[in-house]
């Protein structure tokens, strides 16, 4: 089952605008008319994003006018982590956020209603990896038993990719200790020997090695999470019931950008320095993931039957619920 993220306009609405255009006596702004051109329910919206790769597309979306091409202003805001996004999609302070899946799977898990809207990020080789020391004692994963890694959150992504290694090389997740930094500090914890490893994505995997000589260890992205879908647009259920115009039109807005970042490396580097701290010349060598261009049911679903096997969930929670079917 595939939810196409491009939507088409709505017909009428858009014969409508033109006639309007043709009588010229509309000073109306040309936002305002694609507002209502295409009935939103909604026309400002706040989404959290980290400032990390994964949410190129919605900044390219904004840059680029695509929100406001479908009557949509949209104001992105920086937050620190996927816990602090969903207590404020859950809060009502954001409408919408990027989220990882496994975030949204457990949230579901718990009694929250959420529909993922769009793809956004999804893992390629090297996009996620185990980092240690320049002069570690641990060279392969099953050095790491008694040892400390440090991950941006637990029960989340990353320590679901970091325990499908450790599984490969005869440990489980109880043979090491996960310890929660952000992203950013894991470089000084690594250094200063408060973590013997360190799970980390671009552009902080570019950094640690130039700036500390920090060695890969191992890539998490490979068997059973190779290509794993990352992370997409969530919103509330609610959300989506009471307002499904305008969800169409972030959506289509969604779509353009993701084809761009999909098939535009230049455009993505391009976009990179604008809300993280990623400079030109890293974001042209950094490692990306890919960008997908429609939500996939079967490839949501290994997220949550992985998180079952592993003890995330208690029973496998079918994608299609986490997905706006009367949406797409």
């Amino acid at each position: 089952m595939r939810f196409t993220l491009a939507s088409r306009a709505v017909i009428a609405g858009v014969a409508a605008a033109l006639a309007l255009s043709a009588c010229g006596g509309s000073d109306e702004p040309a936002e305002t008319a694609a507002a209502n051109a295409n009935g939103l329910e909604k026309t400002s919206l706040t989404i959290g994003a980290l400032p990390i790769p994964d949410s190129a597309s919605l900044y390219i979306a904004n840059a680029r006018g695509f929100f406001k091409d479908v009557g949509l202003t949209v104001k992105i805001e920086v937050v620190p982590g996927g816990a602090q996004a969903q207590q404020g999609l859950l809060g009502g302070t954001l409408d919408a956020t990027q989220t990882n899946y496994v975030s949204t799977f457990l949230a579901v898990s718990k009694g929250n209603k959420l529909k993922i809207i769009a793809d956004m990020y999804q893992a390629t080789p090297n996009s996620f990896n185990l980092m240690v020391p320049k002069d570690s004692t641990i060279k392969t994963p099953a050095d790491l038993k008694g040892k400390k890694i440090a991950v941006n959150s637990k029960q989340n992504i990353g320590t679901l990719a970091v325990t499908s290694v450790l599984k490969t090389h005869g440990l489980t997740e109880s043979d090491v200790s996960f310890v929660e930094f952000p992203f950013p500090d894991m470089k000084t914890q690594l250094e200063n020997g408060t973590v013997d490893a360190a799970w980390m994505t671009e552009p902080h995997l570019t950094a640690v090695q130039k700036t500390i000589g920090a060695q890969k260890l191992a890539d998490t992205m490979v068997d059973s999470t190779a290509d794993f879908p990352i992370a997409g647009v969530v919103v509330t259920e609610k959300f989506a019931n009471d307002n499904p115009n305008t969800v169409k039109a972030f959506q289509s807005a969604m779509g353009k950008a993701q084809q761009i970042a999909a098939s535009d490396r230049k455009a993505v580097e391009e976009i990179l320095p604008t809300y993280t701290k990623i400079d030109a010349a890293t974001a042209a060598v950094i490692t990306l993931g890919s960008f997908p261009t429609s939500l996939d049911e079967t490839r949501l679903q290994r997220v949550a039957d992985l998180m079952v096997e592993y003890g995330y969930l208690k029973e496998s929670i079918q994608a299609k619920v986490i997905l706006p079917g009367n949406l797409g």
